[in-house]
């Protein structure tokens, strides 16, 4: 048998209540399954719970080295021959590393889905990690790490200002390792990884698309549930002591821009409800919430300090993140009077209620936001994985979007009283160096496998 969760409200482009499904294999594999009739088409997802935040010093890197890895052949299969036989089937595959999850995915037509089970459980259990093909893989991420990072002042700056604002969570180390600990790494380093985390029940199967839940789990049992449950050794995480003093960096790095980049510690949505992550959320917005927000109207095109601005903030993850504001000087302006009119759009935020009009506007964007992510089934899919991984509510997408429309303007006052403060704050400023001539520019960010 398995549970029905069955979703609060209604995707517009299903055209009706959406429902999610889930069954826990007896290995511990937990499968999710929503359906979706609109084409003949699945996605499938594998998040394993193991990433940067795991690794320890001295092997930062590995589970995005890992990553790679898994397209590198199984004692049934050859280096590269997985993702030949998604495209034969008409398919369409990759995979990601971040800080939280390391995740797999494909994308077929609905009756192969059998296809990608069958994959995914022949390299959760029979990956070879030969040392030759690990030796050029090596190679691979270490030029990627010179591309989208030591060779990036984007990159660059971002890996700065995230090894000043964590002192001793591992939040601080990039995802894609030190160069250090990649010249360093062996076949053997990322054996053990493999052994200690890629088991069933440390693992999530999300699947989205044209299918039937009860013949999806058929499926998953019949490929995944021979493979054997084993004890998952989790690592001890610090905690990030509470920030109490600003802290700042500065980097050069040839570049063509100077950038000034302010970050707050601020929680993420847990099993323990709070209003703050979802005040948080509305503060963003209020800030980079499309051309009406106040950094895009006030700083670039009404008083022309910045050329470029944006506020983030993620509410999901395994620890709490960072609440950012960054921005790019105008012509005309130096990079201190961008960061002095970010801080003072956050003292803004402490300081006066958000207005009714914003509110609405933020709220109404939400809402829509969230009727146009159903219409992709990728996203839905990663979606799903991500709540289910953290063991967060399965209504969580619907959820969110009822407690957005219930963050008052009190709310996120009180949010930015409490978090959006100096004493919170690390500030990273990039000074640029003459760029060489003939440089090459980084590619942009986005996942993390490259083949």
């Amino acid at each position: 048998m398995y549970r029905l969760t069955v979703m609060a409200l209604c995707s517009l482009f299903a055209g009706g209540c959406a429902a999610v499904h889930e069954k826990t294999l007896d290995n511990g594999l937990r499968v999710v399954v929503k359906e979706d009739h609109r084409s003949p088409v699945v996605v499938s997802q594998l998040w394993y719970k193991v990433a940067s935040v795991d690794e320890p010093d001295g092997i930062t890197g590995v589970s995005h080295v890992l990553e790679h890895m898994m397209f590198k052949g199984t004692k049934r299969l050859k280096p590269n021959e997985f993702s030949r036989i998604v495209a034969e089937h008409g398919g369409r595959e990759n995979a990601f590393t971040s800080q939280d999850f390391t995740g797999y995915h494909q994308q077929l037509e609905k009756s192969r889905l059998g296809v990608s089970f069958d994959l995914e459980a022949d390299r959760m259990l029979n990956l070879t990690l030969a040392p030759e093909e690990f030796k050029n893989e090596i190679r691979v991420v270490m030029e990627e790490r010179r591309l989208r990072t030591d060779d990036s002042p984007d990159g660059l700056l971002y890996e700065r200002f995230l090894a000043t604002a964590y002192q001793a969570h591992p939040y601080r180390n990039p995802v894609i390792g030190t160069m250090r600990d990649l010249e360093n790494m062996k076949a053997e380093d990322a054996r053990r990884w493999y052994e200690r985390f890629y088991a069933p029940n440390n693992a999530v199967l999300a699947v989205v698309g044209d299918v039937n839940p009860g013949e999806v789990f058929d499926l998953a049992q019949r490929y995944f549930g021979s493979n054997p449950r084993r004890e998952v050794k989790r690592p001890v995480i610090p905690d990030e002591p509470m920030q109490t003093s600003e802290r700042r960096v500065r980097v050069a790095a040839p570049a063509e821009v100077p950038q000034v980049m302010l970050g707050y510690h601020v929680p993420v949505i847990t099993t323990t409800d709070t209003p703050d992550p979802y005040a948080l959320a509305v503060a963003a917005a209020v800030l980079d919430g499309g051309a009406a927000a106040r950094l895009p109207s006030e700083l670039v095109r009404e008083r022309q300090i910045a050329a470029g601005v944006e506020a983030s903030y993620s509410a999901l993850g395994r620890a709490p993140r960072m609440f950012i504001v960054a921005g790019t000087p105008a012509t005309g302006h130096k990079v201190e009077d961008v960061e002095r009119a970010l801080r003072a759009q956050v003292a803004r935020l402490r300081d006066e209620l958000v207005s009714p009009a914003e509110l609405r506007r933020i709220k109404a964007q939400v809402v829509a936001s969230d009727v146009y992510a159903r219409d992709s089934v990728y996203y839905e899919a990663s979606r799903l994985a991500q709540i289910a991984a953290l063991g967060l509510d399965l209504n969580m997408p619907e959820l969110y979007v009822e407690r957005i429309k219930k963050v008052t303007a009190q709310e996120v006052q009180a949010a930015a009283r409490k978090y959006l403060l100096d004493t919170n704050l690390t500030v990273a400023v990039l000074d640029p160096l003459p760029m060489q001539p003939g440089a090459r520019r980084p590619p942009p960010a986005g996942a993390t496998h490259a083949r």
